[in-house]
């Protein structure tokens, strides 16, 4: 799919983002080892969800989605000694989340499981799972010294651990948590810095007694059955994120974001945007569930360049595609370090997207570890490469709305992963030349 994108005289309207995408694969996940059924509505419509799903379905559990809403899912959970051992190799797709969190749910299974995914996912770390999961006393093996997939996991009696992860991780401290439900004794997972709580705020809510302090989670077993907990899954602010740069950078831009979750483990793209002099305002601040929620107001603004580093990368990684863009229309300089971890996503972010806003007039130097974006450089239409990539995708899209001519977007079906009405939602506030 080859996109088209054109800047138009103005962005205004209201968008919902889909359901967020962290919390719907946590929330089928582990309602599939709870005992009875949950509804799950507003589910993440995406790829990566529908990954998770097929692969719990294959190892026996039983979800359908309901007629009358598309986005509403019910989940039959198994109980945590109900899972069977799948007929075929599991699919992950495109989706880390989808493969790390279910090595975790598999290593304590008495049963052998395979999990493969696309060329993208198989090509990303693995050992950094596979790591601490061996010392509770997992079975698992993987390509390229154990640290690829596919992996093959023979699942078994496991032991609890004290973990410190050497780089802030919710894929991989969730899957140390998943795996903790079934062993004996106590588990601590230690981070560097906070990353995403939306695991343990569900483990809570569905009655297992959790200690968190700081950066530091432990868990202790025997967890007994897990309660079901029917939820109304907030907006995905990753998904949020595009708007809130498109609105911003245009020259004329009045967006309202509705439904946002706005947990605070999420909510780096705020602050940064804040602190570049974003008009944003965060109104209708309610719950949803045990998540915060909030409508987002953002319109046309002057931007100023910001350092962006530290514990802050953990709360806005996957928006710092977009973020960059933001970069390219503020006044002056944009640094944003200690984002490594963007080489071993879906693609190398760091280089791919340098590579990109280059191809549209952006000054950018690429680093090790992230980039700088020397911002108000002109920007002008190219025909750009997504390298499969959904956040780069969408990324790419948004500077196109202020890029002189048009904008060619290869691959641009590759947005579907996490988000996959965001052509017709962009199409829906671009105002027509009167």
């Amino acid at each position: 799919m080859l996109k088209e994108i054109s800047p138009g005289p103005a962005l205004k309207g209201e968008i919902t983002p889909p359901g967020d995408k962290s919390i719907s694969h946590r929330a089928v996940l582990l309602n599939s080892i709870a005992q009875g059924k949950a509804r799950l509505s507003n589910f993440s419509p995406g790829a990566d969800c529908a990954s998770t799903v097929a692969c719990l379905q294959a190892l026996g559990v039983k979800i359908r989605q309901v007629a009358s809403d598309p986005l509403t899912i019910v989940v039959q959970g198994v109980g945590k000694g109900g899972l069977r051992e799948a007929e075929n190799v599991l699919d992950a797709g495109n989706s880390a989340t989808t493969m790390r969190l279910l090595t975790g749910l598999l290593a304590a299974q008495p049963f052998l499981s395979i999990i493969t995914g696309d060329d993208s996912l198989r090509s990303r770390p693995m050992d950094r799972l596979i790591r601490p999961l061996r010392l509770m006393g997992a079975k698992i093996w993987g390509r390229g010294g154990d640290s690829l997939g596919p992996l093959a996991i023979k699942g078994g009696e496991l032991h609890g651990v004290d973990y410190a992860l050497p780089v802030p991780s919710a894929q991989v401290k969730s899957a140390i948590l998943i795996a903790a439900l079934f062993a004996q004794g106590e588990t601590t997972v230690q981070e560097p810095a906070k990353s995403r709580d939306h695991t343990e705020r569900l483990l809570q809510a569905m009655g297992v007694k959790l200690k968190v302090n700081g950066t530091s989670v432990s868990l202790s077993s025997p967890v007994n059955a897990l309660n079901p907990i029917d939820l109304d899954i907030p907006g995905d602010i990753s998904s949020a994120a595009y708007w809130l740069v498109a609105a911003a950078i245009h020259p004329d831009a009045q967006v309202m974001v509705k439904n946002t979750g706005i947990n605070s483990t999420r909510t780096g793209i705020i602050d940064v945007l804040l602190k570049m002099g974003a008009r944003l305002r965060i109104e209708n601040q309610r719950r949803i569930g045990d998540e915060p929620v909030a409508d987002l107001l953002i319109e046309s603004s002057e931007l100023t360049g910001v350092e962006i580093g530290g514990d802050l990368i953990p709360r806005l990684i996957d928006e710092i595609p977009v973020i960059a863009v933001a970069a390219c229309a503020a006044k002056g300089t944009t640094i944003i370090k200690d984002a490594a971890e963007l080489r071993v996503k879906e693609t190398d972010r760091i280089r791919n997207l340098a590579g990109e806003l280059s191809k549209l007039g952006a000054d950018v130097e690429e680093m090790p570890d992230g980039m700088v974006v020397h911002g108000k450089a002109k920007l002008h239409g190219a025909t750009c490469s997504s390298h499969h990539d959904h956040r780069l995708a969408m990324a790419l899209a948004i500077a196109g709305l202020i890029a002189e001519g048009q904008t060619l977007i290869e691959h641009a079906e590759v947005a579907g992963i996490s988000y996959p009405s965001f052509w017709q939602d962009m199409a829906s506030i671009q105002a027509s030349d009167p």
